[in-house]
């Protein structure tokens, strides 16, 4: 029997640099109350695809503390699941 999985799904809403000259990915749960935070080197990107979706787990996920934010991250997520499958590349 498996286990259930403590994993949830996650859709790329933000993609930014920072001061570092790293690529910000910003994967944001379906209410757009919880994100996922990745940074990447831009070479990494290149050998890696950037998907419109991930599975994560529940301990890596941060809350979004501002209400403007979470519903610009939920509209996000809204828009994304209508245009791509999760495996897609963006």
């Amino acid at each position: 029997m498996t286990e259930p999985s403590d994993d949830v799904r996650v859709w790329l809403v933000e993609r930014g640099y920072n001061n570092r000259d790293l690529i910000v990915l910003k994967y944001a749960t379906p209410d757009g109350e919880r994100v996922y935070r990745q940074e990447l080197s831009a070479h990494a990107v290149d050998e890696s695809t950037v998907t419109a979706a991930k599975d994560v787990s529940e301990n890596d996920l941060s809350p979004v503390d501002d209400a403007e934010t979470s519903e610009r991250y939920a509209d996000e997520v809204s828009r994304m699941t209508e245009k791509h499958d999760p495996d897609d590349t963006v």
